[in-house]
């Protein structure tokens, strides 16, 4: 039995399923960890969700910024960007089953026995683990209840941006989301810098990224993460393990064999697409 996790398809559906075919995944046998982002900017989200859907215990996922944005457009909080290519997915007739499902999906996701914890976008250093789980379940919670809209209209925004155990509300849970599913840098204290997007080399001083800050959490578990495509998996710590290699922009789809840390990769098929465009004309 062994366990897969893969960093953000974005809706890439062929090269998930190339990818799982490379490693040889049996559900039932093995199973397969997704670090959110399953859907928008590649072309195939309808069939990611259902795909994904389908596997049931076999599939163990968290839910990523654009997994909630799909969530804010369904609800009619948001506007469908067509760069998002999520149209068809809104107009399945199976839409209502799928985001219903993809709602009371968690944002956290945590295995003992490996000491592997995986979110969308990270743990923050200021958090231990028993309160990013219990700030996870908070969220989770809200999406789950029947005012779900009421907290994907205000999850939208940059503050607070420093962690409290005396956030109350909806700015509470706007931290916590930001944290779990949005956060690329902190400051030295562990306050979140909601706004630079730069690779680490070129971001400001005194900025660094999340996991380059000793937090509870990085010290006893290994953290699986995706969303930050520009790292292209590398840089992060041993037991960092950054899995979004921008398959959707043309990279590839990464991922990670926990059991003997064998890493495999599927080359999108818009590079490729392009390699073999060049090499026709080269020919």
């Amino acid at each position: 039995m062994s366990t897969y996790l893969i960093g953000d398809v974005h809706g890439c559906y062929d090269e998930l399923i190339a990818l799982l075919k490379q490693v040889e995944f049996t559900p039932g046998k093995d199973t397969l960890w997704l670090t959110g982002d399953l859907v928008a900017r590649g072309p195939g989200s309808l069939d990611v969700l259902r795909y994904v859907r389908g596997l049931d215990d076999a599939a163990r996922i968290v839910l990523g910024n654009h997994d909630l944005h799909l969530l804010a457009v369904y609800a009619g909080i948001s506007r469908n960007k067509p760069k998002d290519r999520v149209t068809a997915l809104l107009e399945a007739p199976d839409v209502d089953e799928l985001l219903n499902w993809l709602r009371r999906q968690p944002l956290l996701q945590v295995d003992e026995e490996k000491k592997l914890v995986m979110a969308h976008a990270g743990i923050t250093p200021q958090w231990d683990l028993p309160t990013a789980v219990s700030c996870a379940r908070d969220v989770e919670a809200m999406l789950s209840s029947d005012s779900y809209p009421l907290f994907l209209d205000a999850m939208y925004g940059d503050m607070p941006n420093n962690w409290s155990d005396d956030l109350k509300g909806l700015s509470r849970l706007r931290f916590i989301t930001n944290a779990l599913t949005r956060m690329r840098y902190c400051f030295p204290n562990g306050q979140l810098d909601m706004y630079c997007k730069d690779t680490p080399e070129n971001a400001p001083a005194p900025l660094k990224p999340w996991f380059a800050i000793p937090g509870p959490v990085t010290q006893e578990y290994g953290i699986a993460f995706g969303h930050w495509a520009s790292l292209e998996g590398k840089g992060t710590p041993e037991g960092i393990y950054a899995l979004d290699t921008g398959c959707c922009w043309g990279g590839t789809l990464t991922c990670l064999r926990w059991e003997d840390k064998a890493w495999f990769t599927q080359i999108s098929h818009r590079q490729r697409d392009n390699d073999e465009g060049a090499a026709a004309v080269a020919s």
